[in-house]
């Protein structure tokens, strides 16, 4: 017999405002307990020194993660001209220097090698596998080591302040598995004068903006309490990025059972992933097939 989860069986999304100073599990372990929830989990890892939108899905939402961890995301942050650092942040030890600084025209002139179908080379120390562990580790151990470089899609790099010589402040929107710590650690390389990362801020990620986000302070005011409940997002918001298609009755049946159901689409291609609503409420992702959805994750709601 199955062990039942303890706490409350929610489902849904809760956009967090991620302070400096917490990693995501952190994060994600605050909003469990708060909401005395049973599952949670979080779309995308910030740095633990990192800001911004933290989406944190709840029971079955979880089931949408992918999705918004495959969408785009947009960062703003500043970079440190004239240092590189080895965790490409301010976390780290200063390994190079230099007097050079760039004009702003040569930064914005440098950004072109970073936008678009691109290979970067993940941080030393970040999350990335080597031969079954972490990277950051084998840094922290002292090993040598190369990262792979691996594709990333950056739809926009652009300059949006100089406060001073020393600093830049930029903002990025790229795909699933970009380094912001790489683009400084990268540009810096290109125009000859070092950089990493003073700070960085998600702005958002897929359908989830900083606007109407939680902070964890609220979070610990409200914990427990049926106020927090109110930022509980529908699981569908999960979804925004894919088509809808609608289920009857019948065939909603037979989605929730994992098995191919009939649904009324529209502009919808063969083979499109999509997903399946009855009333608003979403029953199943899966494939569109002559008129039917083959569902591969289907929701219990």
């Amino acid at each position: 017999m199955a062990r039942k989860r303890k706490g409350r069986d929610i489902s849904g999304w809760l956009v967090v405002d991620k302070p400096a100073g917490m990693t995501s599990t952190a994060v994600v372990n605050k909003v469990k307990w708060a909401l005395q929830a049973q599952k949670a989990g979080h779309a995308g890892t910030l740095d633990p020194e990192a800001t911004g939108v933290l989406a944190v899905a709840l029971g079955e939402a979880t089931k949408t993660v992918p999705f918004i961890t495959d969408a785009l995301k947009a960062y703003s942050f500043c970079v440190r001209l004239g240092q590189a650092t080895n965790t490409d942040d301010t976390e780290g030890e200063v390994i190079a220097q230099s007097d050079s600084r760039p004009t702003d025209q040569e930064i914005k002139s440098s950004l072109g090698a970073f936008v678009g179908d691109i290979m970067q080379v993940p941080p030393q120390y970040s999350a990335v596998k080597i031969d079954g562990q972490r990277a950051y580790k084998l840094a922290r151990d002292g090993e040598a080591f190369e990262v792979a470089a691996r594709p990333l899609w950056v739809e926009e790099l652009l300059l949006v302040d100089r406060p001073d010589a020393d600093h830049a402040v930029l903002e990025m929107t790229c795909g699933k598995g970009g380094y912001v710590r790489s683009v400084a650690r990268d540009m810096g390389q290109a125009l000859g004068c070092h950089g990493h990362v003073a700070w960085l801020r998600r702005i958002w990620s897929g359908p989830f903006e900083t606007e109407g986000a939680v902070s964890v302070a609220q979070i610990d005011e409200m914990a427990h309490s049926p106020e927090l409940d109110q930022y509980i997002r529908p699981l569908e918001d999960g979804l925004t990025d894919l088509p809808m298609v609608t289920a009857t009755p019948e065939s909603a049946a037979r989605l929730r059972n994992g098995n191919p159901g009939l649904v009324i689409a529209r502009d919808i291609e063969y083979g499109d992933e999509c997903w399946a609503a009855l009333d608003g409420k979403a029953i199943a992702v899966g494939r569109y097939k002559a008129g039917e959805l083959h569902p591969s994750r289907v929701f219990n709601q």
